[in-house]
Order: structure tokens, then sequence, then C-alpha cells
């Protein structure tokens, strides 16, 4: 980890940040994976837990932002110092609203449980996406630890195949509702699903771009993303 602080107080103040942030990040990827595998399942006590652990991860948020301030007004850190400490607090919300996107998705698995009219296979239609988006996930937070930021400029254009998946999933839907109306329910739930699947692909994303910011003090947020295959 790069640093230009002298503080050796400072470093371990910042470990102990970084650490939990990476605690988080593995109760947020969690949380996405039970998600997902009660929408497949239908397992609606499952979904019930996965609500109820978001709690968790809005605990880990408030007191991570509170350590967050504490270490800039005692330390006063600079430079790269300053960016890594500026980019966890933002990990740390896209975190949080990740686990946010897990419990919608937990929400939804339960009002299809209810349901006992079998329309579509609404987990064959998210399976691919949420395979892309757990990746990347996975991907974003282990640039983040070891703040590589090559990896993390590859990631952020992984980002366009999950807004690709997404907008498949879009047009199907429309066509199942169109041809058989008992799938309009369903299927407005699937579509909320894959929704908040991509939102969770932009959030990790969001991980990737902060990486850069550290590493070479680049903001690149907002700006067009190349096409596949070329460098960010």
């Amino acid at each position: 980890m790069p640093s230009e602080h002298s503080s050796r107080q400072y470093e371990m103040d910042l470990e102990a940040i970084r650490s939990k942030v990476f605690t988080m990040g593995g109760l947020v990827e969690s949380q996405f994976r039970e998600a997902i595998e009660c929408f497949r399942s239908g397992d609606a006590k499952r979904a019930e837990q996965v609500v109820a652990g978001d709690e968790a991860v809005n605990r880990l948020e408030i007191v991570l932002d509170d350590a967050c301030s504490h270490l800039i007004v005692k330390r006063q850190p600079a430079a790269v110092d300053l960016r890594l400490v500026m980019a966890t607090i933002k990990v740390i919300t896209d975190l949080e609203r990740i686990g946010d996107e897990a419990a919608k998705i937990a929400r939804v698995s339960q009002t299809i449980a209810q349901r006992s009219f079998p329309t579509i296979n609404h987990f064959e239609t998210v399976r691919v996406i949420a395979t892309h988006a757990s990746a990347l996930l996975h991907d974003s937070l282990d640039a983040f630890a070891r703040l590589d930021g090559s990896q993390a400029r590859n990631l952020i254009v992984q980002d366009q195949l999950i807004d690709h998946d997404f907008r498949s999933i879009l047009r199907n839907g429309i066509t199942f509702m169109m041809e058989d109306p008992r799938t309009i329910s369903v299927t407005l739930d699937t579509l909320w699903v894959a929704k908040a699947i991509e939102r969770i692909g932009d959030h990790a994303k969001n991980i990737a771009e902060y990486v850069i910011y550290v590493v070479e003090g680049k903001d690149i947020r907002h700006q067009p993303l190349p096409a596949q295959g070329e460098q960010v």
C-alpha cells in the first residue's frame, strides 16, 4: 500500500479501517449470493434472513464512516494517503448500496414464492447477469485490496457486458408479457431483480474507478467508456 505519511499510528489506524472494509465486502458478497440463491429456490425464510442481514452492513457503514472522519481530523493525511481515505469512504457507501440491492432481490424472491402459478423460469432469466455481476464485485474488491490499477482498468469495461445482459433481459421480458399477459406479474418482478443486479454491477465498477483514483490520482467517473478490448 503506497504511503507518504510518517506516522506509524496512522498506518495502523488505516489498516484497521481497511480490514473492516473487507469484512463489509465479504458480508455484501455473501448477501448477494444468498439473495440470488433465494431467487432460484424460492426459499422465503432464507430470503427473510438476507433482508435481516442488511442491518449488519448498515451498522458497519456507520462505524467505518465515523472512523474515516476521525482519521482525517486526527492525522490530516495528504496526497496519496488522503486519496486512499476518500476512496475508502466512497467504497463503504457503494458496498452499503449493494447490500440494499441484495435485500431488494430477497424481497422479490419472497413475493414470487407466494405465487403458485409457474410462468417463466425467472432464475434462468437472470443467471448470466448475476454471474457477471458477482465476478465483477469480487474482482473489484480484490483490486481495491491490492490497489492494482491495471486490474481495475480491465474491470471497468466489464460493466458494459452487464448492461448488455440487462438490455437483453428487458427485451425478452417485454416479449413474454406481450405474448402471455399471465406472465406480467412475475416478469415485472424478474425485471426488478435484473435491474438490482445491474445496479450492483454499477457499484462494483465504481470501486474499480476508486482504485484508479488512488493509484493514479485520476478521477475517471462519468467519462465515456471505451469499447470492449480497449483500455480506459
